[in-house]
């Protein structure tokens, strides 16, 4: 990867002053004063939406009312067909996500530290990062056919290289004093992998699952309304043919209430001790 792109990987870093006011701002809040105004936020979303369901012009089959959503999520749930799209895509996510981790991770420290590999593969990976994964499909269906793989493929895609560029620039960005006290005590390789580089990654690691978690959600979503016949994605498609739009949008909304709790997941997994040095999760 160049230099330009590993130095300056163009995150953008909230102000002392601005985080400092939301800090206070927050204070006065207990954590029941925060559950309720979450709760008032999700009232406030769901009257907007019945208004503009009753108001705007369109029919019930057309833009359904919350009620209908709510009532067709539990058609879904009854029936089973709810939970066999759910699994059906968690699985996909989480292969795919699996196989970005083993790979990426060790991929951007060997880039971060080891300078003509960075050179050798760094073009490489800097053509392919800006292809956005649905790009692949057609390749993917050509290559593994219709399935599992070529969902799995698109999900590992969308995971690996953004794992790869925030693992290399905290690699790259470890102070060069630790490994000079490493050297002074004559660590071994293996010594400086395990107790200096990956501790010092870890914050970085844990931002870049969060990003790349909710990414592999995303494209599974779409992946599964062209690639397989299983998965949320594949369920609103199905649903749209069969113009049930109030089934669209119950997938819709357990799409949105799985990658929220994913999120939250790997927001928990990021402030364990060995994590919260130099970060800070929302």
């Amino acid at each position: 990867m160049d230099e330009k792109t590993i130095d300056n990987p163009g995150t953008p870093h909230a102000s002392p002053l601005g985080e400092s006011l939301g800090n206070s701002f927050l204070a006065g809040f207990s954590r029941h004063s925060k559950l309720w105004l979450a709760i008032a936020g999700m009232s406030c979303f769901v009257l907007a939406w019945e208004t503009m369901a009753r108001f705007g012009g369109w029919s019930d089959h057309v833009f359904p009312r919350p009620m209908a959503v709510a009532l067709s999520i539990g058609e879904l749930l009854t029936s089973g067909v709810l939970f066999k799209h759910t699994v059906a895509s968690l699985f996909r996510v989480t292969l795919g996500f699996y196989l970005a981790v083993l790979l990426g991770i060790p991929l951007g420290i060997v880039l971060g530290r080891v300078k003509p590999i960075q050179l050798f593969l760094g073009p490489i990976l800097q053509l392919l990062r800006p292809v956005s994964p649905l790009a692949w499909i057609p390749l993917a269906m050509l290559w593994f056919g219709i399935g599992d793989p070529p969902a799995v493929f698109l999900i590992f895609l969308s995971s690996f290289f953004p794992l790869v560029v925030s693992i290399t620039v905290a690699s790259r960005s470890i102070d060069p004093v630790y490994f000079q006290v490493a050297a002074n005590f004559n660590f071994t390789p293996l010594e400086v992998l395990t107790r200096i580089i990956i501790p010092a990654i870890i914050p970085a690691v844990a931002t870049a699952l969060r990003i790349s978690i909710t990414i592999a959600w995303v494209v599974v979503v779409a992946a599964e309304m062209i690639a397989v016949q299983s998965g949320l994605g594949y369920l609103i498609l199905d649903s749209r043919n069969a113009l049930r739009m109030d089934y669209v949008m119950a997938g819709m909304m357990v799409i949105g209430v799985i990658g929220l709790l994913l999120d939250i997941v790997i927001k928990r997994l990021g402030k364990i001790d060995s994590a919260r040095w130099g970060t800070a999760f929302d």
